[in-house]
């Protein structure tokens, strides 16, 4: 398992707080935030993530509703407004990893909690 794999699971998981996982996040060199960007939209979107995941999810990143990574993870359809925020200029990177890795959080956790209830085998998911 990658660095940023277990730094992204460990965040959805909460063993590792959003702050934590920003200031890691923040350190990284621009090209390996883009990188992350894109995990974790590949992580959100095999955890199946809805729109209603992003409302739960912006909630939870501290990243005001009207910021741009805010407003697109609630609309659909949902792959093509992962792309978008994804894509968004550097200067959104961060606002971006927020939305985006606790909208991943709530979609992993309901995920963990439907269908890998009990007899779970994915390694992302026995971290603790």
């Amino acid at each position: 398992m990658k660095p940023s794999e277990r730094i992204i699971n460990e965040m959805a998981q909460g063993l590792l707080s959003l702050e934590e996982g920003v200031k890691w996040f923040t350190s990284l060199e621009e090209a390996d935030k883009k990188e992350v960007l894109r995990e974790i939209g590949r992580y959100a979107m095999q955890a199946h993530i809805t729109t209603r995941d992003g409302r739960e999810g912006v909630a939870k990143s501290g990243v005001k509703p009207t910021m741009t990574p805010a407003v697109l993870i609630v609309r659909e359809p949902i792959l093509d407004r992962m792309a978008t925020i994804i894509n968004l200029p550097a200067a959104e990177y961060t606002k971006a990893f927020r939305v985006l890795i606790s909208t991943f959080s709530v979609a992993d956790t309901r995920r963990r909690e439907t269908e890998c209830r009990g007899a779970c085998t994915h390694e992302w998911h026995n971290l603790e």
